[in-house]
This record gives structure tokens, C-alpha cells and sequence, in this order.
């Protein structure tokens, strides 16, 4: 078996891929694939954590009319509840996993603190990380930069409905341009919004490199850790 290029790891799913095409809500049959593919990397040694967005549920910028720190932290308690159906869905298959939240709510998962969250990892634990960071005003994409720099996991995988990073929507454009390779100075000064600019600068400032690829092709996770060329890189 090829081995793994990278030993620890962070998962970025957004809340709409637990959604599937339903687009909103749960689709239980892609939840299990995501899972059967975590398990893959799971078995072959790596250590995985895990941070999933909310915008199946609520996203905060939906809130027009609302408070925005009352919108953000209802969109904190929406990853809170995917981070539940992770759990379930890896569990179910014998992976073993630990949800830790940025917001304490001790009767469905722990606080999260780094040295035991770096120990479950050492476990052969997956570890999901919720509620953000904790504080509104920031988003999912940086509280996985902010967790993968704490855990000190060697890349970001960003799972995506899109292949990887065009230079425009492909999915407005045809002629859209992919990238195999970028680095973070391009990706902020392009606002090419791989992630957001205070997490594309947390990886950049930690030397995390992102790689960005389709959730929707089977494998792609395994690839991704095994080094394959898929979707694009971005790094220093």
C-alpha cells in the first residue's frame, strides 16, 4: 500500500455536502460515503480531524434583519448539530470519534482543549470540532485554519462542489481557468475565495497548505492524502 504523504490532517466539509442535492437539511446516503472515505484514511494510519460547516441548517448571513452575533452563534449551534450527525454516521461504522465544541454544552460533547484533542488523535480518534471558534464574526473556514494550526495537522483538506480553483465560476463561465497550484499571496491578492482571507492568512502565516477538490468523486480524500494530483494546491 502507497503511504500516506500526510499523517495528520484536516477535513473542511461544508454544511451543504451533508445536504447532498436536497440542498437543505441531511442526505444520510452522502453523509455514510463521506464517512466510508474518512474510515479509508482512518485505517491507513492518518489522523484526522474534522470541521463542518452549518449552512445546510442556517448560515448566518441569513439573518437580514437579525443581530449579527445572535445570527453567528445560531449558525455556531447548526455545526453542533452536523458535528452530532458525523459522529453518528462514523460511529456506525466503527470509527471512533470525539466531538469538541468552542462552546461548552457538556452533555453531548467535551470542551474543546488542545492536549486532549491532540491525544484523541494520537488514539486513532476522529475528532470533530464545532460551534466555530467561538466568537461570531468568523467563519468555518477559520476555525479549521485556527484548529489545524493548534492540532498541528500537515494540510487542510477543503472538500468541495467544485473541482479545485478557477480563475471565475465554472459554473457561470466555461471558460473558467484552473488552477493545479497556487500560493496564498495569489489567492488573497486574486480574491480568488478559496477560503476566507483571515483563514487563507492563518495557513499562510502557519505554513498549512490547503488542497482543494470535488467531495462528489468517490476517493478523492484518499487521494488527497496520498499526495495524487487532484483539484489544486495552495501553499507558500
Amino acid at each position: 500500500m502507497t503511504a500516506p504523504k500526510y499523517k495528520r490532517v484536516m477535513i473542511k466539509l461544508s454544511g451543504e455536502a451533508l445536504a447532498g442535492e436536497k440542498g437543505y437539511g441531511f442526505d444520510f446516503d452522502v453523509i455514510k460515503r463521506i464517512s466510508e472515505e474518512i474510515k479509508d484514511i482512518v485505517d491507513m494510519g492518518v489522523e484526522v480531524g474534522c470541521v463542518v460547516g452549518g449552512g445546510n441548517i442556517w448560515r448566518g448571513r441569513n439573518g437580514i434583519d437579525m443581530d449579527r452575533t445572535t445570527a453567528d452563534y445560531m449558525g455556531m449551534l447548526a455545526t453542533c448539530i452536523n458535528a452530532m450527525a458525523l459522529q453518528d454516521s462514523l460511529e456506525s461504522i466503527g470509527v471512533k470519534t470525539r466531538v469538541q465544541t468552542a462552546i461548552e454544552m457538556r452533555e453531548i460533547a467535551e470542551p474543546f482543549v488542545r492536549r486532549r484533542a491532540v491525544r484523541h488523535l494520537e488514539k486513532g480518534r476522529v475528532v470533530i470540532f464545532a460551534a466555530g471558534t467561538g466568537n461570531p464574526y468568523f467563519s468555518t473556514d477559520t476555525a479549521a485554519a485556527l484548529r489545524a494550526a493548534e492540532i498541528e495537522a500537515e494540510a487542510i483538506l477543503l472538500a468541495k462542489k467544485v473541482d479545485g480553483v478557477y480563475d471565475s465560476d465554472p459554473n457561470k463561465n466555461k471558460d473558467a481557468k484552473k488552477f493545479d497550484k497556487l500560493t496564498f499571496m495569489q489567492v488573497l491578492e486574486r480574491d480568488l475565495k478559496v477560503m476566507d482571507s483571515t483563514a487563507t492568512s492563518l495557513c499562510k502565516d502557519n505554513n498549512i497548505p490547503i488542497i482543494v477538490f470535488a467531495l462528489d468523486e468517490p476517493g478523492n480524500i484518499k487521494r488527497a492524502v496520498l499526495g495524487e494530483n487532484i483539484g489544486t494546491v495552495v501553499e507558500n
